[in-house]
């Protein structure tokens, strides 16, 4: 849903509106319509990528450059004591709208927002097959 049918893409161009947090020429951050938290944020780049491994390396970059600076401004703006990274690929993960995106949701003790998965163990030598299958499909470019 490339370009002109992307919901991020035209919040992007400015054809929907938005409450924006930050932006420059290649990412954008505009707070959740729908938020966990107050000031949860979502962070774009402005150039379509339908998910992480479809985003160029230096959007890509800029994204986690920006990230990593809008999360401590939005904890100490809403007075949080820290905060999720989610970055969800895929409609298994979760992702809803088909373009590349982080959400920053600050966080609070005991504040009722789940934000674990059930854990299990793997059976005796599970682990160690998975893991050389992985390798066996990492390419690195």
């Amino acid at each position: 849903m490339a370009g002109q049918d992307c919901i991020f893409c035209r919040i992007a161009k400015g054809q929907i509106p938005s409450v924006r947090v930050f932006e420059n020429d290649r990412v954008l951050s505009f707070l959740d319509i729908h938020p966990i938290s107050d000031g949860h944020a979502l962070v774009i780049p402005k150039v379509h990528a339908g998910s992480l491994s479809e985003c160029d390396e230096g959007a890509l970059a800029e994204l986690m450059r920006i990230t990593k600076c809008l999360a401590p401004a939005i904890v100490k703006a809403t007075g949080s004591e820290g905060y999720n990274l989610l970055c969800n690929n895929g409609r298994a993960a979760g992702q809803l709208v088909d373009h590349v995106h982080f959400h920053i949701i600050p966080r609070r003790l005991n504040d009722g927002v789940l934000a674990h998965w059930p854990h299990r163990d793997y059976p005796a030598g599970a682990a160690e097959a998975l893991a050389e299958k992985i390798r066996c499909h990492l390419v690195i470019s």
